[in-house]
């Protein structure tokens, strides 16, 4: 079988010359190469990546079958740059021409947060450091075959990408290149995820509700008593876990409904407390509230916040060793109202990286989406803004602000409604 050329080198050069790409528009500009912090800033000229792309043998039968199999199949020079792609990416896009990705990387073409944060594009900032993309790609330009996930962030209205990523390196006429294949996991991984975790914390509560139960069935009447309030806090737990998941669903489908009404921020911090006291993470470990918090009155949705800061909680307490407490704080600022969870743990900076990242997390297999929610129900459905700081002196802080004056432009779609 005779490889056919992509396409003639006039069509080529044609479209490279068209690319609209903020990141390349900028490197046109800019003289010289700047510093990479991690991958390096060289990138092939347009003319340079026009030749690959001319000389670069296809082959329509390998081309259907690989794509067959994969949503997305790429090639990549030793510079990370696309010098061809297939019919998936276009379509996964949303764009008239394929050839129009010719000369950008993986990153730029998926519109990845992170790609546009310094000059040099997809693979220069710090978060690239985690991404298995990147790490797949350098691997394959060792000669290693190489399989990673990754996921990425993604520009402002857009959901987040859970990809499964396959690097194999390839020598054509004397250059080294990359054959990179993508497989869209997003969904699955979402379903799974909140499957695992769902039933994970479920069975635990309810494993715990059961026990009690059973203890009752063998208590005369003053241990009967006593078992009374454990048992109306599991049941309100299983409750609450079981919401939890519903509202995390609806939220990712764009289908939560919020209700704001106002709420005073001390209040609030009491029924946190109350509800985290004697929680199973709570184990040796304490909670305050910090004596210096402000009291104010805030609109806001009353349980969709208690799920956001709760898990602030939750997480400051899984973080702590025994007999160390964690501190909620909330204070005024000109135009909101702040809280804040802080423990005294400090956390790894490829943590930091990843931190709300859908199905991330440092606690195994069974946990991951406490943080992403986080980040979601605060910003998207509530109109604040959430973070954190952490360094090894104090430890680490989480926080969410709250606008006092709800606005159209901080309302989420759903139903909402004041009272």
């Amino acid at each position: 079988m005779n490889p056919q050329k992509l396409t003639s080198e006039s069509t080529v050069m044609e479209r490279v010359s068209t690319v609209e790409h903020p990141v390349l528009r900028l490197i046109a500009h800019v003289p010289g190469k700047l510093p990479s912090e991690f991958n390096p800033a060289n990138r092939a000229s347009r003319e340079e990546v026009v030749s690959q792309a001319r000389d670069f043998p296809n082959i329509p039968i390998l081309n259907s079958f690989i794509s067959s199999i994969f949503d997305i199949v790429l090639v990549l020079n030793k510079e990370m740059q696309i010098i061809l792609a297939n019919e998936n990416l276009r379509r996964f896009v949303g764009v008239a021409d394929r050839n129009s990705f010719l000369g950008l990387r993986p990153g730029e073409v998926l519109r990845c947060l992170r790609a546009g944060e310094k000059i040099e594009g997809c693979g220069a900032s710090e978060y690239c450091q985690e991404c298995g993309a990147l790490k797949a790609i350098l691997a394959s330009q060792k000669g290693e075959v190489s399989v990673q996930e990754s996921r990425i962030m993604r520009e402002e209205l857009e959901d987040p990408l859970d990809l499964k990523v396959y690097a194999s390196p390839l020598r054509e006429n004397g250059d080294q290149y990359t054959i990179l294949a993508i497989t869209d996991v997003s969904h699955e991984k979402r379903r799974r995820a909140l499957e695992r975790i769902f039933f994970h914390d479920v069975l635990n509560t309810a494993g715990g509700l059961h026990g009690f139960v059973e203890l009752l069935q063998h208590s005369d009447a003053l241990e009967a008593m006593e078992l009374k309030t454990p048992l109306l806090n599991l049941s309100r737990e299983l409750v609450e876990e079981i919401r939890a998941q519903r509202d995390l669903t609806a939220a990712e489908n764009n289908e939560l409904s919020v209700t704001f009404t106002y709420t005073k921020s001390l209040a609030f911090m009491h029924e946190i407390c109350g509800l985290y006291k004697n929680h199973e993470v709570a184990e040796f470990r304490s909670i305050r509230i910090d004596p210096a918090s402000a009291d104010s009155d805030f609109l806001t949705d009353h349980f969709l916040l208690r799920r956001v800061v709760g898990n602030m909680v939750k997480n400051g307490l899984e973080a702590s060793l025994e007999n160390e407490t964690v501190t909620l704080a909330s204070r005024l600022t000109e135009t909101g109202v702040e809280f804040s969870v802080h423990n005294p743990r400090f956390m790894p900076r490829s943590v930091q990286l990843q931190i709300f990242q859908r199905s991330f997390s440092t606690k195994g297999s069974n946990r991951g989406l406490g943080t992403y929610s986080m980040k979601l129900l605060g910003e998207q459905y509530l109109g604040g803004k959430v973070f954190f700081t952490t360094t090894p002196e104090n430890g680490t802080t989480f926080k969410i602000w709250l606008p006092l004056a709800i606005e159209d432009k901080n309302t989420p779609s759903g139903e909402i409604s004041t009272a």
